[in-house]
């Protein structure tokens, strides 16, 4: 029974088709231009995510405007950023924003003034 082992020349590739290089100076200089282009995707993706929050803070909606999970589409399309905030309202309605009604107890009231001495001797007399 014979054995069917692979043949050195089998494992060596061709010597014709060793791979391109490229001068260090070059590989460094298209690494540094890539990172720069990373760093402007993240600056924008971080400058989208804040005009969200401030298109979903302008329309008093919600409590929180970074409840409302971050989507490109919502920013150019005000009634998918309407339709969008519905949505989660109707799922999560604890989330909306909330207005105190009545009197909590702060602020300027037109309430009932205190008594004081001179108050009594002016109606007195």
């Amino acid at each position: 029974m014979a054995d069917h082992h692979p043949t050195d020349d089998a494992l060596i590739s061709d010597e014709g088709t060793e791979p391109d290089t490229f001068p260090r100076a070059y590989v460094e200089d298209l690494r540094k231009e890539a990172a720069g282009y990373r760093d402007k995707a993240k600056d924008r993706d971080e400058i989208a995510q804040r005009l969200q929050e401030a298109l979903v803070a302008a329309t008093g909606r919600l409590q929180d405007p970074t409840d409302l999970p971050f989507d490109e589409a919502l920013l150019a399309d005000p009634d998918a950023l309407t339709a969008a905030i519905d949505a989660l309202l109707e799922k999560k309605p604890h989330l909306a924003s909330r207005k105190p009604q009545g009197s909590i107890g702060q602020g300027v009231s037109a309430g009932a003034d205190s008594v004081s001495l001179s108050g009594l001797l002016k109606r007195g007399a």
